[in-house]
Parts: structure tokens; sequence; C-alpha cells
């Protein structure tokens, strides 16, 4: 059974109106890009409850860890979906690209929980999703972000809620 809060986003969004060009927004309406940087403020606060000893998905441009999986080929080791989480740490952070590969990272994240990984995933919130029902629901707490994060990197909070959702093992 899950446990369910409500939890202020770590930073204030930003309240200035900026004006931005069409192809951005399109782009973040869009499966363009399924990469969101996590938020520095709210890796620190999570970092902090959790002490975190690998991302398992990162670039050399965005992890969080020292020790982390990435897509380009820098981190401990690369193609997390197939890696054993449990042989490089103990608890993860998994942001994971947020297009039509998302179900493999949830399911994966609950796999890992069940051999023993601790795994926090910040997640976008869409639960009317088959993913979120099998796997998430399953999670030890699930915690909604009010309002909607500004990911690093961006001018503008992001056009979708997000969650962060605990496994444990």
């Amino acid at each position: 059974m899950s446990n369910v809060a409500v939890v202020e986003p770590a930073e204030k969004l930003d309240s200035v109106n900026r004006k931005w060009s069409f192809s951005k927004r399109k782009a973040l309406f869009s499966s363009l890009s399924g990469e969101w940087e996590t938020p520095d403020e709210l890796f620190a606060v999570l970092n902090h409850e959790f002490h975190f000893d690998l991302d398992v998905c990162a670039s050399k441009a965005n992890f969080k860890v020292p020790r982390y999986f990435s897509i380009d080929g820098t981190g401990v080791a690369h193609d997390a979906l197939v890696q054993d989480w449990s042989a490089f740490g103990k608890v993860c952070w998994n942001n994971p690209p947020y297009g039509r590969d998302l179900i493999q990272w949830v399911r994966k994240s609950f796999e890992e929980a069940q051999k023993g990984v601790v795994v926090v995933a910040l997640l976008p919130a869409r639960t009317d999703t088959k993913w979120f029902h099998e796997f998430c629901l399953k999670a030890t707490e699930i915690r909604f972000i009010r309002g909607r994060l500004t990911f690093a990197g961006a001018l503008h909070p992001a056009p979708f809620p997000s969650m962060i959702v605990v496994f444990r093992p």
C-alpha cells in the first residue's frame, strides 16, 4: 500500500512571464525531447533524505551522483535497463526520459526494488497510464509535487505535473 503526499517544489516557480519561441513551446508539448534535467534544489532536498549512491539515468552534462549510468558512455556503465543496479549502488536516483519508453524505466525501478535496491524516481504525474497502475501504486510512497516544476535550464514550468515515487524493498 502506498503512502501519498502532496509536497511543495523545492524551488520557487518563475513568476516572470517571458516570451519564448513557438519551436520551444512545440518541443515541450511533444515527444521531440523526453529529457528533463532534475532541478538542483529538488535533488538536494531528496539527496539529504535518501543519500543516493547511483544516478541510473544521466549524462556527463547532467549527472547528480558521481556514480551514474549514462546514455553517452561516460558513466560507470551504460544502458541502465539491462544493468543490475544493486551491483553499483543501494540507493538510486532515477529521472528517466519521459517518452514512450517511460514504462520500461518504471518497471525496472519496481523490479530493482524487489531485489533490494531503494529507487527514488521523478516522474510525470500521469495517473491514467498503465505504468502508474501496474507499478507506481505498488510503490512505498508517492509524493505529488504541488504546482509545476521548473526543470534545470528551463525558463518556464513544465507543461505537466510531477511526482516522486519511492520504491523500497
